[in-house]
């Protein structure tokens, strides 16, 4: 497998896991065994954006890159691809820890209305 082919895969498989870091508590609503798997990475995903560290899957992608002959990018996955919808003035600490709140939030409300839903 090529370089540029296994950087590509990382970079499906970052994205993955941010959706479901992110949307994991639509499905745990319908198998709540899910919740096994979701809370662990949301837990990771809030730690990443509230202490402003870099993934590892970041600098993976960027070293396969490189080996493929590419240009790797700066900053983290987010920044590089999602920033610019994200975050229209680009990212800041501020916007992380906007960002890990309201992760937190949603999902706190989530997994709440789902505790009470199956204690009826």
């Amino acid at each position: 497998m090529s370089p540029a082919f296994l950087a590509d895969a990382v970079l499906v498989i970052h994205g993955l896991f941010i959706a479901w870091a992110a949307l994991g508590v639509i499905a745990v609503w319908r198998w709540p065994r899910l919740a096994l798997l979701h809370l662990p990475a949301l837990a990771w995903a809030v730690w990443i954006e509230a202490s402003g560290r870099i993934c590892p899957l970041t600098p993976l992608e960027n070293s396969l890159r490189r080996a493929a002959g590419e240009a790797g990018y700066s900053g983290g996955f987010i920044e590089h691809y999602l920033g610019r919808i994200i975050y229209p003035a680009g990212l800041t600490r501020e916007a992380q820890w906007l960002a890990a709140g309201m992760l937190m939030l949603v999902n706190l409300v989530a997994y709440g209305l789902l505790v009470k839903r199956r204690r009826r």
